[in-house]
């Protein structure tokens, strides 16, 4: 799992017919203070989650083990939304 931000929202008016359905975000990997660490991935929203949020993404075959994605085409799912992070004693984040 990766730790990533949603930074917005992917249309596609034509695609593959099992994807119909299915919410793409556009997520971007961070480290834990919650900055930028890596590049774009577009993920399957499997959990409603939007802009701004913190999510916890799997990527490759586990991708399509949820209720959403189960065999679908979709290599990143977005699986859980982030209410809050610590490390150590120390809260990094909270929503």
């Amino acid at each position: 799992m990766q730790l990533c931000k949603v930074v917005g929202t992917v249309v596609a008016t034509r695609k593959e017919q099992t994807l119909d359905g299915l919410k793409l975000l556009l997520v971007r990997q961070v480290d834990t203070e919650g900055q930028d660490t890596g590049g774009f991935v577009v993920a399957a929203d499997a959990v409603g989650a939007g802009p701004g949020e913190y999510v916890l993404v799997a990527s490759g075959s586990s991708a399509r083990q949820t209720q959403a994605t189960n065999n679908r085409p979709v290599d990143a799912v977005v699986m859980a939304i982030v209410d809050t992070w610590d490390i150590g004693r120390e809260t990094k984040y909270k929503k």
